[in-house]
């Protein structure tokens, strides 16, 4: 069967987390993806095997998963003759990815302006961190970019820390706008023939994470921009509650026939005949008073327990999970979200990140884990950029490529 990408080449000089996993996306559903690595140790993925001095498992789970499905070439960008091998990938290529600094890449005469005089139809896509037209020049880390886009000043109970969304979803984001861009950027392509630049940056990214609450501030409503305790949200039926077990998150409008179903579902018949909850007005009046009674009832009772009422009742609500939850999630297998495939570094079968889109006639498919540092640089050179051998071992002589 035939893929979504097939016939289209990325060249991808990427790094960490969110340029990797953009091409990932592409790689994915056919794109043949080609990793551009320095010679020396490669992408610093390569040596992740602790992530917050935490070990991750006994195989580079950070490094092999988001570079999946691809090839890798070692090339000394820094040499002159370097440089010449990727403008020969550059030629055949359709798309060009990275996301290391501008200003590194017209070092090494990688400019947008350089390569698109060599392919007129490349598309050039850069991850940066914070847009194409930002001055600032210092680095860019999910945690720090997350802290500028307003979205942590609201995470957490007032007088407490503001909490970092964690799990690099800041990165993850970017990485499937970046994708986003360049599938955009060759639809366009089809009607002109030409290629174009693209940005996609981790400020970009995260700003649209924070998007429902961000907007409400562009048009001029001025709620709270901070921290606002789940103690006193104005719509009680909507908000979380601790339970003997898990935590739950209750998920309903602040209407009468709603009150009444949530007030069944934990046997709360004194909640239900209180005067001051006897409307929608009423409710977010006294919402303060409104939550305790309902958190006093909810802490009676185990998270099972109470989803099985809520579902009984129609109340929309769901415990709040952790990892070792999702993990066995067979919704998620059957999506195929979660994986299992084969990893040389322990030869055996592990459990990985799945696809997260579905398409029924092309679907996605993880062929192999990521690649060995440069293990594809000389069978590219001959096969894909007609290099004869002479010249393979005279590039090695100057220390272009290992």
């Amino acid at each position: 069967m035939s893929k979504a990408l097939e016939g289209i080449r990325v060249v991808d000089l990427t790094v960490w987390f969110q340029g990797p996993v953009a091409a990932q996306h592409l790689a994915d559903f056919g794109a043949d993806v080609i990793k551009v690595e320095r010679p020396q140790g490669g992408d610093q993925g390569r040596g992740v095997r602790s992530i917050k001095s935490l070990e991750v498992g006994d195989w580079n789970q950070y490094f092999l998963v988001i570079n999946r499905n691809k090839k890798s070439m070692a090339i000394d960008l820094k040499k002159a003759e370097g440089q010449e091998i990727l403008y020969r990938l550059i030629e055949k290529s359709d798309v060009f990815l990275s996301n290391l600094s501008p200003e590194l890449l017209a070092n090494w005469n990688l400019s947008y302006d350089k390569l698109a005089s060599i392919n007129p139809r490349l598309v050039y896509a850069t991850n940066t961190g914070y847009g194409r037209f930002s001055t600032a020049s210092k680095p860019s880390f999910d945690m720090t970019v997350q802290a500028l886009t307003g979205a942590m000043a609201r995470l957490g109970e007032p007088g407490q820390p503001p909490i970092y969304m964690g799990m690099g979803s800041g990165d993850a984001f970017g990485g499937i706008m970046s994708a986003l861009g360049i599938m955009l950027a060759l639809y366009q392509r089809l009607r002109t023939g030409k290629g174009q630049y693209l940005d996609a940056s981790l400020y970009g990214a995260q700003l649209y994470l924070a998007a429902p609450h961000l907007q409400s501030f562009l048009a001029g409503h001025r709620e709270s921009a901070l921290q606002q305790s789940r103690k006193q949200v104005k719509n009680p039926l909507w908000n979380l509650y601790p339970t003997r077990g898990k935590w739950v998150y209750v998920c309903e409008p602040n209407r009468d026939d709603r009150f009444a179903a949530v007030g069944r579902a934990l046997a709360a018949a004194g909640m239900l005949r209180d005067p001051r909850f006897a409307d929608a007005a009423g409710r977010a009046t006294h919402n303060e008073a409104l939550i305790e009674v309902i958190e006093n009832a909810t802490r009676q009772l185990g998270h099972e327990e109470i989803m099985a009422s809520f579902k009984r009742e129609g109340v929309i609500a769901s415990p709040i999970n952790n990892l070792a939850d999702v993990i066995r999630d067979e919704q998620a297998w059957r999506n195929r979200y979660f994986m299992k495939t084969y990893c040389e570094e322990v030869d055996r079968d592990v459990d990985v990140r799945g696809m997260p889109i579905t398409l029924s006639k092309t679907p996605g498919e993880l062929r192999c884990l990521g690649p060995q540092l440069g293990q594809d640089t000389e069978l590219l050179m001959m096969e894909l950029l007609d290099y004869p051998w002479e010249e393979i071992e005279a590039m090695k002589a100057k220390g272009a490529i290992p």
